[in-house]
């Protein structure tokens, strides 16, 4: 699969579903980063919109996802424990940590887009506007970790966002039920407290990101609920019983309040989805 420098995605002949493909294989975090958001902004200009829902695509075996040398992956046990963020190391290490986040996010947007054949074209336009987004979160985190002495890959890290990821690549249901919906809207539950640690540590210019991530990632998560509604209407199926279904199937982490109630409201889930989700965590 080919590798499109950031310069070249408007004018590539590829098909949007194969240009995500091709940055999802990228190896250097920024420059799919890069790729990513100028993957987006060609669609938007109308410059190669060729989006073929239909077509089934392979990726090279090893190749997804593309990943830089470092950070060290280890299981979350291993990854530490946080020095406090009121020295400049341990604000280095939270930041490091949402920065890794945010990139595995560029990855499972991407993912939607290549792997999922035969959905509807503004599916594929949804999933390439989160992964823009999230490459954009990336650059920031990536920008203000340098200004603290360090740069993405310097800590170790875990990598349950992307198991997850791929657990659900058989399925689209799914995926858009325990990814975004899941472990995407746990930030929702997980960003105002850390913001509130940013500030009071003195760190403005991280909490004003974690206010950019927080309102970007209510739409995320609610590009994820509309997708699996979409999918559970096609199917015939109870969205909150399919949930609970899905999540015993899969193992997906269990859900721990407090919960962002307001966030989770804005991001589209409902009451009976919002009181499953209380009573399954007590």
């Amino acid at each position: 699969m080919p590798v499109i420098a950031p310069a070249e995605i408007a004018d590539s002949p590829l098909s949007a579903r194969r240009q995500a493909l091709a940055v999802l294989c990228m190896t250097d975090a920024r420059a799919k980063a890069a790729a990513a958001r100028a993957l987006f902004a060609a669609l938007l200009a109308d410059e190669n919109t060729v989006v073929d829902p239909d077509e089934v695509l392979v990726a090279e075996a090893g190749a997804v996802p593309g990943r830089p040398a470092r950070p060290e992956l280890v299981p979350p046990v291993r990854v530490g424990r946080r020095r406090s963020i009121h020295t400049t190391a341990g604000r280095a290490n939270m930041i490091h940590a949402l920065c890794h986040i945010e990139f595995n996010a560029i990855n499972l947007a991407l993912d939607a887009v290549w792997r999922f054949s035969g959905m509807p074209a503004d599916y594929y336009a949804d999933w390439l506007r989160v992964a823009d987004e999230e490459a954009y979160h990336f650059t920031l985190l990536a920008d203000h970790l340098e200004t603290l002495g360090a740069s993405y890959g310097d800590f170790p890290a875990h990598n349950s966002l992307w198991e997850m990821t791929d657990k659900t690549a058989g399925d689209v249901l799914a995926r858009m039920a325990l990814v975004p919906r899941t472990m995407e809207a746990r930030g929702l539950d997980a960003s105002p407290p850390v913001r509130a640690k940013l500030a009071e540590a003195g760190d403005a210019a991280a909490a004003a990101i974690i206010d950019i991530i927080l309102r970007d990632e209510v739409g995320h998560v609610a590009i994820g609920n509309r997708w699996y509604r979409w999918l559970c209407t096609q199917r015939g199926l109870d969205p909150v019983a399919t949930y609970a279904q899905l999540a015993e199937q899969y193992r997906a982490p269990k859900l721990r309040g407090p919960f962002n109630l307001d966030a989770r409201r804005a991001a589209g889930f409902d009451e009976d989805e919002l009181a499953w989700l209380e009573a399954s965590a007590r």
